[in-house]
């Protein structure tokens, strides 16, 4: 693939969602819009969940754009299970074991709390050895970005269990924050400890602390997971959705026959919380687009047009993951097999944890053909660019 010139880009923005171990799909696509454009600048950073390892790492990173992602795939093709969650059988049966206990005991007797169904000490050694090796988990190649002028802003959105708000946490130079129902923004100097807080899937994984509040997955709460890309000024935002868009026969199709088992409820759940609320974001930005092309410029009271490139996968993710679940650590699978995940053709919620190499690699270079074969849908947008709804 042949470089492009590297448009000016001051208006762009980046929004990476969540989605677990298919945030392996997201580094694809970028590595193969980087192939496009190894120079791209991208000042306004977006992330949740999974797509908050991504941003932080572009935001942090002091290369170019095709360095950061060829790094970027290094980091996630080095991920094992067991540098994401403890997998032996001492702890995840000791997990389980406590988790029974309480449930049967009414939560008596058993003083220590269950803070996830699995341990993510190994996530955190590990981002901390990828990211920063400052003592305060602080991530300064982030600030080192915004001195020199190629980051505008970098922005990542947790939901506080403290309270039941959406946090945004917001670095960067002169950012005007902002307040809605049940969200708000703070500015920060993001560290380890946001990245693990916005990243940490509801049950599955432990809450963070961040100053006096707790955190889960950012996605749980995050309504208009777009608009914090707006409100740091981008008028033009490309998002990378981990969500196969399925034809209405494959929609109609059954996935499964009989009783729905748990990993099938919880792939339905994690699904609307996760993967379903970037599409009903860009269905809503388009609709007010139309309402705000037909308003004179000078009467839009600050309103304005958003250019939206929506890429996403090319093959269903959660049902590719079947392919690749007999080779997951052995107790691991045998505790994903008694939520029932051999009995739907499509079990979203394993996708979501699967950290292996084969797996992700599969994701990646999915993601890499998908931008490649995009490639000119995504030039005309980031050098040229009309009303996205030709993107989506």
């Amino acid at each position: 693939m042949s470089h492009r010139p590297t448009p000016i880009t001051n208006d762009l923005a980046m929004v990476l969602g969540g989605g677990g171990a298919r945030g392996a799909y997201q580094v694809g696509v970028l590595r193969g819009i980087a192939k496009q454009y190894p120079h791209l600048r991208v000042p306004v950073l977006v992330g949740v969940s999974a797509g908050a390892l991504n941003t932080v790492h572009l935001a942090s990173h002091q290369g170019t754009f095709l360095e950061a992602m060829e790094d970027l795939v290094a980091l996630w093709l080095s991920l094992t299970p067991d540098r994401v969650f403890r997998v032996d059988m001492a702890t995840l049966a000791s997990t389980v074991i406590r988790s029974g206990l309480r449930l049967v005991g009414g939560g008596r007797g058993h003083p220590e709390r269950l803070r996830g169904m699995v341990d993510t000490a190994p996530l955190r050694e590990f981002l901390e050895h990828a990211l920063t090796r400052a003592p305060d988990g602080t991530i300064p190649g982030i600030e080192d970005n915004i001195t020199r002028g190629r980051l505008a802003a970098v922005a990542l959105s947790a939901t506080s269990y403290t309270t039941s708000q959406s946090v945004t946490w917001v670095q960067g130079r002169n950012i005007e924050l902002w307040e809605r129902a049940q969200r708000r923004s703070e500015r920060a100097q993001i560290t380890i400890d946001h990245v693990m807080a916005s990243a940490a899937l509801p049950l599955l994984f432990p809450a963070t602390q961040v100053g006096n509040e707790w955190f889960g997955d950012g996605g749980i709460r995050l309504a208009a997971p777009i608009s914090p890309a707006i409100h740091l000024g981008a008028s033009r935002i490309i998002t990378i959705a981990t969500r196969y868009d399925r034809t209405r026969s494959e929609a109609d199709r059954p996935q499964l026959t009989g009783y729905p088992p748990p990993a099938q409820v919880l792939g339905v759940l994690y699904n609307a919380i996760f993967l379903d609320l970037i599409d009903q974001d860009v269905a809503r930005l388009q609709r007010l687009n139309e309402v705000v092309a037909r308003v004179p410029e000078a009467d839009r009271n600050g309103l304005r047009i958003i250019d939206m490139l929506v890429l996403r996968p090319s093959r269903d993710l959660g049902r590719l993951s079947r392919e690749y679940e007999p080779r997951l650590p052995s107790v691991f699978r045998f505790l994903t097999r008694g939520l029932g995940t051999q009995k739907t053709q499509s079990p979203d919620i394993l996708s979501l944890v699967m950290f292996q190499k084969d797996y992700l690699e599969r994701l990646v270079a999915l993601g890499e053909e998908d931008a490649a074969n995009a490639s000119e849908r995504i030039a005309a947008f980031i050098e040229g660019g009309s009303l996205a709804a030709r993107a989506v």
